[in-house]
């Protein structure tokens, strides 16, 4: 039976400069573990992001604390910064425990065709395949059960969960993240109706991932008709995210759980789809659009909108619509009043 890793030793102070905060405390304050607010317990580090969770810090049994920069006075030591988040995000990285690198690191049940090219400390687990004229760049871990089609090629530093399906002429960018379960480059979805049958085109374009992007588990991204299905540099893509063929989304997009975007959709850089919202094909999505959950977009946005509903509107216009509806039981109540006196009027 493995032995634990023992627990890291930290001064506050050091982790202060981590997380580029201003310490208010003692600096050699020891740091061994991170935690949730309600459930640290002494040698935590937990953070507080706003007023709610700082209210609540008197409960709290952490030994620091991250927070924003407008709380001045604590009862124990903290890390004050702009972005707590962020700030806590790197203190994270510290205690994110470390992987094992196994040996050997080409494991003896993966099977690599002869004419794929592997690059320097590369670690391809068992039953994986990687097929012929494959490019897999230096640094790139490929877990047990994936599959990389012919000719696809996927950068350095590059890390692929088990069972994710690359397929053929695919092109993955450096520091990619790609979570168990998703397939990349399916086929789009393209038929013709043909003497009453629906016949198959063919999909013989491409899939391309830019640098940084990041995929959950269960995606699939299809392949174009002809062309590319592009997702530019540093986009992050949560679970069971659908995204049609000849799709091009623009860097650092945030596409969240279960949205589906159609085919030959134009997003500009920056956009953000909130859960269970997605498009018809064939728009354009200026940047730094925000669409909010289960909002659906039936025509084009310009750059910086902000819509929700079914169709997706201006979000403030979607809200008084809302508004509008809680009111109506009401005011059929009172229609029906009214009904009734200019009955009785009419009678009379």
């Amino acid at each position: 039976m493995a032995k634990p890793q023992p627990r890291l030793q930290i001064p506050l102070g050091e982790l202060a400069q981590i997380a580029e905060g201003e310490l208010v405390g003692d600096q050699q304050t020891i740091i061994s573990g991170v935690s949730e607010i309600d459930k640290a317990c002494d040698g935590d580090i937990t953070y507080a992001v706003n007023k709610q969770y700082v209210s609540g810090i008197s409960k709290c049994r952490a030994s620091a604390i991250v927070v924003p920069l407008d709380v001045t006075r604590l009862d124990r030591p903290m890390i004050r910064t702009k972005d707590p988040y962020w700030s806590f995000a790197k203190i994270l990285e510290v205690f994110s425990p470390e992987q094992a690198q196994p040996d050997p690191a080409i494991h003896p049940q993966a099977c690599i065709s002869p004419g794929a090219t592997i690059g320097e400390g590369v670690v391809i687990r068992p039953f994986s395949i990687v097929e012929d004229g494959a490019v897999i760049g230096d640094g790139t871990f490929i877990d047990s059960g994936v599959h990389v089609g012919s000719q696809t090629r996927i950068g350095s530093q590059c890390h692929i969960y088990p069972n994710v399906t690359i397929r053929e002429r695919c092109l993955i960018g450096n520091n990619v993240l790609i979570q168990s379960g998703s397939v990349i480059g399916s086929d789009g979805y393209g038929f013709v109706l043909k003497n009453g049958q629906h016949y198959k085109i063919p999909q013989i374009g491409s899939v391309v991932i830019g640098d940084r992007v990041e995929i959950g588990s269960c995606v699939t991204i299809d392949r174009a008709t002809i062309g590319r299905t592009v997702i530019g540099a540093g986009t992050k893509i949560d679970n069971l995210v659908q995204v049609g063929h000849n799709v091009e989304i623009g860097e650092n997009s945030l596409l969240v759980a279960q949205v589906g975007i159609s085919g030959s959709t134009k997003i500009g850089e920056g956009c953000r789809f909130a859960g269970q919202s997605g498009t018809v094909g064939h728009l354009s999505i200026g940047p730094g659009s925000t669409i909010a959950a289960r909002g659906v977009v039936f025509k084009d946005l310009e750059p910086g909108s902000f819509v929700s509903g079914f169709p997706a509107k201006p979000h403030r216009e979607e809200l008084k619509i809302i508004a509008s509806l809680r009111k109506l039981p009401d005011l059929i109540r009172r229609l029906g009043s009214l009904e009734k006196f200019v009955e009785g009027l009419r009678r009379k």
